[in-house]
């Protein structure tokens, strides 16, 4: 029972880093100017996909697809979300 709430944690935490790295990430961006390096340094990272897997059941097709984009601000968000968690819990 501890290890499933234990894996469960890690990964809202990893979410959670993660979601409101990029927001963070991605706001820093819009307010710095477009030719500048430390603008580069918060927007630019490595995203990870998967799909799209299409679906086509001939009344209706589905399309599933997965994204992660994750920069130096996500990674700063996961340590400070892990350490916000590792306080309150």
């Amino acid at each position: 029972m501890a290890a499933k709430r234990r894996i469960g944690l890690v990964a809202l935490v990893f979410f959670l880093g993660v979601v409101l790295g990029g927001v963070v990430g991605e706001t820093i961006g819009l307010l710095l100017p477009k030719d500048n390096v430390i603008r580069e340094l918060f927007v630019s990272g490595r995203e990870f996909q998967v799909g799209p897997v299409y679906l086509n059941l001939i009344v209706m097709t589905f399309t599933l697809g997965f994204s992660l984009k994750v920069n130096l601000v996500s990674v700063l968000g996961i340590i400070v979300v892990a350490f916000l968690m590792r306080w309150y819990c």
